[in-house]
């Protein structure tokens, strides 16, 4: 029985984001090539090397038919950046009806891209795959628990905590992704932001901690998700004012109830002019929530700052065929 070809150009964008990709770079082309060339008419490959050896890329496709290796683009990024920015230079060049970001994660399953697609022709323009779990030591595990339960309450946006970067898009989805040219990007918000109609494959691949990227990047990472897309510490900054009013109304009523009685609001016997260690407690805890308030405000102007000086989010140093 002869196989059904379908006639859609397809683009494969992947990310060389550590020397462990590099390693797995030829088995995973290999795959794909193969399911591709089975199942599609046209399709090519848009590798970012986000500035790892390129040497060791060469090394790894060089030795590949030369049937697979003239539809590959490489793109030498001039500098390192974050895996986001990264798949934006590759959304950027990538040419296709539909664009499959595809990680290495599933260089043994090169069959979910043809599952992607045949899932899109039920009038979905984003077909992403879903872990079903997340593997992160507890504390992590609970900290992005609360981002994402952030995330969902104060920005609207529908985000599945447990989202591969792995998906599907269709040009006219990533055309309206492409359009929003934000300097903070947090793909997966965006790809919510832009809409459409999306679905999910579920996969038994689980979701790992992102290689190449320590615990301090990905903490600075949610604070520009949590100010960009939530209005989460707006509403923070409102709570703590109101606290701050209660807390000064108690004081002041202390502090009268106690001239007038000598006696405080737990009903202990105190001296009218005594009160200076509550004073003192009283000055830190504004001091603490000034200081907090400021750091609110300076990430908000941080952001501002970064949008005003419009710096590109990758600088292309080359494109490489083979």
């Amino acid at each position: 029985m002869t196989q059904q070809i379908r006639h859609s150009f397809l683009s494969i964008v992947g990310v060389l984001q550590t020397p462990h990709n590099i390693r797995e770079l030829s088995a995973w082309l290999t795959g794909l090539y193969a399911e591709l060339s089975a199942n599609f008419s046209d399709f090519e490959f848009v590798i970012v090397n986000n500035h790892l050896d390129q040497a060791l890329v060469d090394a790894a496709i060089r030795p590949l038919p030369e049937a697979l290796r003239q539809n590959i683009f490489l793109l030498n990024l001039s500098t390192r950046t974050g895996r986001d920015n990264a798949l934006l230079a590759g959304l950027d060049r990538a040419n296709g009806d539909y664009v499959a970001v595809f990680e290495f994660d599933f260089v043994q399953k090169p069959e979910l891209v043809t599952r992607m697609w045949e899932k899109s022709r039920e009038h979905f323009d984003i077909v992403y795959l879903r872990a079903r779990e997340r593997r992160q030591p507890f504390l992590q595990r609970l900290l992005y628990r609360a981002f994402y339960g952030i995330m969902r309450r104060y920005s609207g946006l529908r985000l599945d905590p447990r989202a591969h970067h792995t998906r599907l898009i269709s040009r006219r989805a990533l055309n309206s992704l492409l359009r929003l040219r934000e300097n903070s990007h947090y793909l997966k918000a965006i790809y919510a932001l832009v809409g459409y109609n999306t679905t999910v494959i579920d996969v038994e691949e689980p979701l790992f901690p992102d290689a190449g990227t320590s615990w301090g990047e990905q903490f600075r990472a949610s604070l520009v998700a949590v100010t960009s897309f939530t209005t989460f510490l707006r509403s923070l900054m409102l709570w703590i004012f109101l606290f701050s009013c209660v807390v000064a109304g108690t004081a002041v009523f202390n502090a009268v109830k106690v001239k007038l009685t000598r006696v405080d609001i737990f009903g202990d016997y105190q001296e009218a002019l005594s009160g200076w260690a509550f004073l003192v407690v009283i000055i830190s805890v504004f001091f603490a929530i000034t200081c907090l308030n400021l750091y609110v405000m300076s990430i908000y102007l941080s952001n501002i700052y970064t949008e005003i000086k419009n710096r590109p989010p990758y600088i292309l140093e080359s494109v490489k065929r083979y």
